[in-house]
């Protein structure tokens, strides 16, 4: 179980999960609506070649997961994202050093990144992607998020792991016999 926290503990621990979090929605979804006004409002309606065939800029809709999977199944993945997501809240909380701003910074990622595709779900009954990288399917800000902050995590978890908690302060001296003994006068 866990020991109580202070206030002032608790806020620095959720203040910048929330600020990475919030910021990651908010650029996702102005990126996502730049892309649809820009490159659509259809998709694949218009292209913007940064370099050369390696990084276009090009809208789609994408109504599966990653990479195009399992199409057409929105309100299964709304459920499922919001479980995923919940169920990271609750590591966070009770099993994650979230006391690490690696910890912090990664949790916020994989949570602003999922509600930004959550809300896409929600509101537009698919994902808006508009990226594209050499080879890799179309993917958006959230995808990225999701992806930098997971490895991130998984990184952490993997090579640092639990580390060994402090070694406990030894209990309070009681010098009182000490003192009584030191003070007595020693017959040789």
């Amino acid at each position: 179980m866990r020991a109580s926290v202070s206030p002032s503990t608790q806020t620095q621990r959720w203040l910048l999960p929330l600020l990475v979090g919030v910021s990651i929605f908010v650029l996702d979804q102005m990126s996502k609506a730049w892309a649809v006004n820009v490159l659509g409002p259809e998709p694949h309606q218009r292209s913007l070649y940064l370099f050369d065939d390696w990084l276009i800029l090009i809208y789609t809709r994408n109504t599966g997961v990653a990479f195009g999977l399992f199409q057409n199944l929105s309100a299964l993945f709304i459920v499922t994202s919001l479980l995923i997501t919940g169920g990271l809240i609750y590591a966070y909380i009770a099993y994650l050093p979230n006391q690490r701003r690696l910890i912090q910074g990664a949790t916020g990622l994989i949570v602003g990144g999922a509600l930004g595709n959550v809300l896409d779900r929600i509101r537009l009954g698919y994902v808006v992607d508009f990226i594209s990288v050499g080879w890799w399917p179309v993917f958006n800000l959230a995808d990225s998020a999701i992806t930098v902050g997971t490895l991130t995590l998984a990184t952490y978890l993997i090579f640092v792991g639990d580390e060994p908690a402090p070694a406990p302060l030894p209990p309070p001296r009681d010098d009182t016999l000490l003192g009584e003994l030191l003070s007595k006068d020693v017959e040789v």
